[in-house]
């Protein structure tokens, strides 16, 4: 359905276009008719003149035909192994080509007389025996009639294959008929620290989610405003065959043209909620398996990368499938109104706590090629504070290093590092930015205990962040703009922390929290926030501790 109309608004838009694919369609397809006819025709050459459906193997008697000569063959070759190998035998004896086949000759004598009617063959039979069962000789013996059991065997298989079809020669490779059924280990966070589910790297380069296909959530239903639609855009699935025909980058509502599967992950992503109180809520942290029924019903919103099919775009990603929603997308002001790619940077607004617009911007760790980017969008949205949640390099590249030792100018902005200051799980440095004439302050916070392709086995030291930047923000000077976030990909680790950001504040404010609906926000805005069933658990996890923390000071 969707490919259908995305042919007919490429040919409404465009008529030489549409002449001309149905040119190229007729040069390589030709009529139907003929087409059928060429196929129906192949069809006939390539059937065997004796086949049927009922004996595609021919009659019987052709069936017993080829099972005697393959009998015969497999005798002659048995044979013959057997005759060589005593052959070379004999040799390795110390024989001479010409005696050791008199040798065998006398052999094959001995053991074709019949019983009682040695001869003279009687005189030769015990310096034969002698001469088989000498020790040098025995294992080549072996070895020769092991090799005659195996031809005669295979031989065996093949003659019953052709005389019954349905026996195979060979067992079949069991890889062809199992299912690929990926393994997943449940992780209780009073539990030792296991495996994560995802080999990611952190992100795949071709995300793809296939389990727990059928799974349904098992929560309450009172406490679900909206009946589960099936898990639609798991992992990067929601591909559409549609084109946006906004431009990338308008601030326009998203969606213009949607497919009914995009459409019911929108309204899914719109109207899901599940409060939780604080019982509820330390109650849901510990189970596993409804966290994950929730979290793989919820669709990803990942975008299609036919949206940004523009020349040079994909140096600018780090990974070629995580890229921006458009209609979320921070777009840097044009240096050449011409160039798209000047106004291009892998990063979306993300809404805040009571759906505040443009409270945190989430993006990619920066690459060689965006370093300059970043530091545009830096002092563009006079954004006051940056968290970095990613190593510099872990098993590949997760982050270019983008700040100066000292200082360093990009695109006339002047950086300089003042002061690092060294914590238990992160490190802060105090940076001065300079451009035309103006002077900001900019706080760097580069959290660095998330270890690779894990979640952290303590949820204290990133509340402690949380609450670090939380106070930071409102320290800012009036008129700062967005946080800025970002891991590697900027959906994983960037999703849990500001979705834990935002639940904290919740559970300040209101005393309750819902975690499904912050998620179904964050994904809104950019697509795949909070990435694995453990991260959100991990959420849930840090959440609760914060709600004891509220509940309990004194003891914390």
């Amino acid at each position: 359905m969707n490919t259908g109309r995305t042919c007919s608004l490429h040919a409404d838009s465009n008529p030489g276009l549409r002449l001309s694919g149905i040119m190229t369609q007729n040069s390589m397809t030709g009529p139907p008719a003929q087409a059928d006819a060429q196929q129906e025709e192949r069809g006939r050459v390539a059937q065997p003149p004796h086949s049927s459906p009922q004996d595609p193997q021919g009659p019987w008697w052709e069936k017993l035909w080829r099972a005697v000569v393959t009998a015969g063959c497999t005798v002659c070759v048995c044979v013959f192994s057997q005759i060589a190998g005593v052959w070379i035998l004999y040799m390795c004896n110390g024989y001479e080509a010409f005696p050791a086949a008199h040798k065998v000759l006398d052999l094959m004598q001995y053991l074709l007389t019949p019983l009682g009617a040695y001869n003279s063959v009687e005189e030769t039979s015990p310096s034969l025996q002698k001469e088989l069962w000498r020790m040098e000789s025995l294992c080549p013996l072996l070895a020769t009639v092991f090799l005659g059991i195996v031809i005669l065997g295979i031989g065996i298989l093949y003659c019953l294959r052709t005389i019954a079809p349905g026996i195979p020669a060979f067992p079949d490779d069991r890889r062809q008929s199992m299912s690929r059924q990926p393994s997943f280990t449940y992780s209780e966070w009073t539990d030792g620290k296991q495996e994560d589910f995802f080999d990611l790297n952190p992100v795949p380069e071709t995300p793809v989610f296939d389990c727990f296909m059928d799974m349904k959530p098992e929560a309450d239903p009172a406490t679900l405003t909206v009946k589960p639609v099936g898990l639609q855009e798991r992992r990067g699935s929601n591909v559409s065959l549609t084109l946006d025909m906004c431009t990338p980058g308008s601030t326009e509502s998203y969606g213009c043209m949607l497919s009914p599967r995009e459409q019911s992950a929108r309204e899914y992503l719109q109207r899901a909620t599940n409060v939780l109180t604080a019982a509820e809520l330390h109650e849901r942290a510990m189970d596993s398996f409804t966290l994950q029924a929730e979290f793989f019903e919820t669709p990803m919103n990942f975008v299609d990368p036919k949206e940004y099919n523009i020349p040079g775009v994909v140096r600018k990603n780090r990974y070629k499938t995580i890229l921006p929603n458009t209609h979320s997308r921070v777009c840097l002001k044009a240096t050449d109104e011409d160039d798209f790619l000047s106004t291009y940077i892998n990063a979306n607004y993300i809404r805040g706590y009571g759906g505040q617009e443009k409270v945190y911007i989430a993006t990619q760790g920066p690459t060689v090629n965006t370093v300059s980017d970043f530091w545009r969008m830096v002092w563009q949205e006079k954004s006051p504070i940056i968290v970095m949640i990613t190593n510099i390099e872990e098993k590949n590249e997760k982050c270019t290093e983008y700040w100066p030792e000292d200082s360093v100018t990009y695109e006339g902005i002047e950086m300089t590092v003042n002061q690092v200051i060294q914590a238990d799980d992160y490190s802060l440095r105090l940076i001065t930015l300079k451009s035309e004439g103006e002077e900001r302050g900019l706080r760097h916070y580069w959290y660095t205990s998330w270890p690779d392709q894990k979640t952290p086995d303590k949820a204290p030291p990133l509340l402690e962040l949380v609450q670090e930047v939380e106070e930071a923000q409102e320290q800012a000077p009036p008129g700062s703009g967005p946080v800025i976030v970002h891991c590697s990909a900027g959906i994983g680790r960037t999703g849990c922390f500001i979705a834990t950001t935002i639940g904290c504040k919740q559970l300040k404010n209101e005393g309750v929290v819902d975690i499904l609906k912050t998620t179904c926000q964050l994904r809104l805005d950019r697509g795949g926030m909070i990435q694995t069933s453990e991260q959100y658990q991990f959420v849930h996890h840090v959440l609760s501790l914060y709600e004891k923390q509220l509940s309990h000071p004194t003891e914390e």
